[in-house]
């Protein structure tokens, strides 16, 4: 695919049992950094974040999810999705700038999300086949028509595994998260888990209690295939440090 095109991408959410997907065998050390922006509508922007020219960037679009937006009571739609994103601040232009400055960045689009206003949001197809013809009709409308081209090409791939470690508990110890890391490698048969944190620090392993210290050692044994992180919006507040720390370690030669 053309790099100037959006790239969309299907990432795993909280997930704590085996996948039974396609996935590639283990890789080494790659220098994959992932920031998901736009769920809480704050005004942030691509621009506001730091973006480390050594690593591959991606920022993933939270979320395009297959409920109706207008209505007081939000309802499924049967694979017709729409954008749940700050798309005044994301837009397609944004998106194409961005791009344009950073020869290193990619979009990625997040398909379905935790909550559609105060209620859980989950896939609810009529048919499997009713499902498809709607997701890729009101996917190509959002994404110019991208969308089908890499269904049809890489859908039966994963690639990365981008895994919830903050859905553990808060307060979790650094021995604590190579143990889970380490675990879920293993669900996931061997392949490409990145490690990850919730900027606002309500869960799991957090850079000022030893993240980076477990992703070092996780380096050091050839095992730190990435980093992601929820999520720009809450890092705004705090001057995107860690996003620094984070890109800044992953550009270490490996």
């Amino acid at each position: 695919m053309d790099s100037s095109k959006l790239l969309i991408a299907l990432f795993v959410f909280q997930v704590f049992s085996p996948c039974h997907m396609s996935i590639q065998a283990a890789p080494e050390n790659s220098d994959l950094f992932r920031e998901y922006i736009g769920a809480e509508f704050n005004n942030v922007k691509f621009t506001d974040v730091p973006i480390d020219s050594n690593v591959e960037f991606h920022f993933i679009l939270s979320f395009a999810i297959d409920y109706d937006s207008t209505s007081g009571s939000p309802s499924p739609t049967n694979g017709k999705f729409n954008v749940f994103w700050d798309s005044d601040n994301l837009s397609p232009s944004q998106v194409s700038s961005i791009k344009s400055t950073h020869s290193n960045v990619k979009v990625a689009l997040s398909l379905g999300g935790d909550s559609v206003g105060d209620s859980y949001a989950y896939f609810d197809p009529s048919s499997v086949d009713s499902w498809v013809s709607n997701a890729v009709s009101s996917l190509t409308d959002i994404i110019q028509d991208h969308y089908k081209a890499l269904w049809q090409s890489y859908g039966d791939l994963i690639d990365y595994v981008n895994f919830q470690f903050y859905a553990y508990d808060q307060g979790t110890t650094v021995s604590q998260f190579i143990s889970y890391f380490n675990t879920q490698s293993s669900n996931y048969n061997g392949g490409k888990v990145l490690a990850s944190f919730i900027s606002d620090g309500s869960g799991g392993l957090t850079p000022e209690n030893g993240f980076f210290t477990a992703c070092s050692r996780l380096k050091s044994e050839n095992k730190l295939h990435g980093i992601f992180v929820w999520s720009a919006d809450d890092s705004k507040r705090n001057g995107f440090r860690y996003e620094k720390q984070s890109q800044a370690l992953l550009a270490i030669s490996h």
